[in-house]
């Protein structure tokens, strides 16, 4: 058996072992957490609370770029900043491997996601946000990608070409690599500098924390890059025109606290968001001989979805030309 076969294997029954290899006392009641990529699940402990053990999705990351995770995590919570870090099972390791997939273990954490910030809320998110990035830039991780035109949309393309549509095949990637290199383009103009970002940070990924101590509480940095910051401030807050703007400019009032930022990074906002675009569509792509996929996204590959996804990029397109 293949890990991507044992992989898909793995129930409840493997996190309540992976859980006793921690040193942990599981009760035996084990619950299964929604993960497309991962296989994730919820196991009660005998001595009250609960853990969350997540089976890395096996030829994603290799394992040094997965200790990178692991090690940025530990500076964060070194640093004092509140996020949910993996425990250590008693040999001091964080990373375990169970029948060759890699795994953690995490204490759960309470909380729930925000539905929208108000502005107060975005100050305290803005100095949260600098706090990671001020650890993120303390070294680097020589095992994760940078984020740049060959990792957000080029990469993507080849898994595309041949799922897309024949009609809308030449408008997509003209759209695509237009945008690829006008991120390049953006990024050599301003000189941002990479550092350590969580990647993924949407308020799916950030807690309102249920109890005392912190109020808010990042999670999941399983998409973690080296990046240029403001990639994390625009996906917290999407929102476009004026609306967006005023909601980035207060959150930057809170981030400025803490970290340096520089307004011209801006304008890599637009070519950024066109990354999240790709991306998702590739990640779709490599993965929809799986049934939950399918599931889940039940119009893609149809000519509808890929003419919408096509329109959407081109649109895109235009909206960075209107910056120019």
């Amino acid at each position: 058996m293949t890990d991507a076969q044992g992989f898909h294997k793995l129930g409840p029954e493997a996190a309540l072992d992976a859980v006793e290899r921690y040193g942990l006392e599981p009760t035996g009641r084990c619950g299964v957490l929604r993960h497309l990529e991962n296989r994730v699940y919820d196991v009660e402990l005998a001595s009250g609370g609960f853990a969350v053990v997540k089976f890395y999705r096996p030829g994603r990351w290799s394992r040094a770029a997965l200790l990178d995770e692991h090690r940025f995590l530990r500076d964060l919570v070194a640093a004092e900043v509140p996020v949910c870090a993996p425990l250590a099972a008693q040999d001091g390791s964080t990373l375990g491997v169970y029948r060759g997939v890699h795994y953690g273990v995490w204490e759960r954490t309470g909380g729930r996601e925000p539905d929208e910030f108000d502005d107060a809320e975005l100050v305290v998110v803005g100095r949260l946000l600098a706090r990671v990035h001020a650890v993120g830039a303390t070294r680097a991780a020589p095992d994760r990608p940078e984020l740049d035109g060959d990792y957000g949309i080029r990469q993507h393309l080849p898994v595309i070409d041949d799922a897309i549509a024949v009609a809308c095949a030449g408008r997509y990637r003209d759209a695509a690599l237009r945008l690829a290199d006008c991120l390049d383009d953006r990024l050599d103009a301003t000189e941002v500098p990479f550092l350590r970002i969580h990647g993924d940070c949407h308020r799916g990924n950030l807690l309102r924390s249920g109890g005392g101590g912190a109020s808010h509480v990042f999670l999941d940095f399983d998409d973690f890059v080296e990046g240029p910051a403001v990639h994390d401030l625009w996906v917290l807050v999407p929102h476009r025109g004026a609306e967006g703007a005023a909601m980035r400019a207060r959150m930057l009032e809170g981030y400025q606290q803490f970290f340096e930022f520089d307004t011209a990074w801006w304008r890599l906002v637009e070519p950024l968001r066109a990354t999240r675009y790709v991306e998702k569509t590739g990640w779709v792509a490599r993965r929809y001989d799986e049934s939950t996929f399918r599931s889940t996204f039940p119009h893609f590959g149809t000519e509808t979805f890929w003419e919408r996804e096509t329109r959407d990029l081109e649109e895109q397109w235009r909206q960075v030309q209107d910056e120019r």
